[in-house]
């Protein structure tokens, strides 16, 4: 009978596994290091601690006409609150004084060593918008329930979401109006897209719908020369024609002129 053999518990020596040590490390090298990065926070928070004084002055520039200088100061105190020159928001004071009718941009600058600088550039207004708003020359409906109307502008009118579109018309349609003696009261675009001019005569020109550009050119090729002779006797030219242009009489009457009228000229497109 076979006896089976005992068994050995093998042991493994420490001395032949692996050692894990702490690598070495040079002290000297990491005081000096901790000791720079200590020195440099201190320098850092020293020298905002010095140059974060208290604002004692602030300069308000402008050409001021509609904004009150002394609302754009109120804005300014609040927005202090005890802020130094460094801590201040400058963004932050930036948007509240935007907020203020009549301001179109701002600049705030700091001013060492104890003053801020807030440069400020009202709105200039082109154009009314929809009989109680102002537009500037972006199309950007600045005042949507204006107080005072300068009736002196030009009034434009259209859908909501239209002002850009509107006011860039005008400009480019005013600019060549006046190098030939008229002058562009009113701009309407209808909610089906056509568009309608305004003479300060009170002369009416029709555009329509379709190539707006193309009738504008045509009516200050053909129409213009005929308002220059008879602006008088004129109430309105339709432009709108495929043909010539249409002319309504002020003793009433129409009269299709640039062309002989032709069955797609019965019913202009709006």
């Amino acid at each position: 009978m076979l006896t089976p053999k005992p068994r050995r518990n093998k042991r493994i020596s420490q001395e032949n596994g692996p050692r894990w040590q702490l690598p070495a490390l040079n002290w000297r090298r990491i005081g000096t290091l901790g000791g720079g990065v200590l020195l440099a926070l201190a320098l850092v928070f020293g020298l905002r601690y010095v140059l974060d004084q208290p604002i004692e002055r602030v300069e308000v520039r402008g050409h001021f006409q509609r904004v009150s200088q002394p609302d754009v100061e109120k804005i300014v105190r609040a927005r202090l609150a005890g802020a130094g020159l460094l801590s201040i928001d400058l963004d932050n004071l930036g948007r509240g004084l935007k907020s203020l009718p009549w301001i179109d941009s701002v600049t705030v600058q700091r001013s060492w060593p104890r003053g801020l600088v807030v440069s400020v550039v009202e709105q200039n207004a082109v154009a009314l918008w929809n009989n109680s708003g102002l537009l500037n020359a972006r199309g950007e409906l600045f005042l949507s329930d204006a107080r005072f109307l300068p009736p002196e502008l030009p009034r434009l009118s259209g859908p909501l979401g239209t002002e850009a579109e509107v006011t860039a018309r005008y400009l480019s349609s005013q600019g060549r109006l006046t190098e030939s003696g008229m002058r562009l009261v009113r701009l309407a675009l209808d909610e089906r897209g056509a568009w309608e001019l305004t003479l300060d005569n009170g002369i009416v020109i029709r555009l329509g719908r379709r190539d707006v550009d193309a009738r504008f050119d045509r009516f200050m090729s053909a129409g213009a020369p005929l308002l220059a002779q008879r602006a008088t006797d004129v109430a309105y030219i339709d432009m709108r024609y495929s043909s010539g242009f249409a002319v309504g009489w002020r003793t009433g009457g129409t009269h299709l002129a640039g062309g002989n009228k032709s069955a797609g000229d019965q019913n202009p497109d709006g």
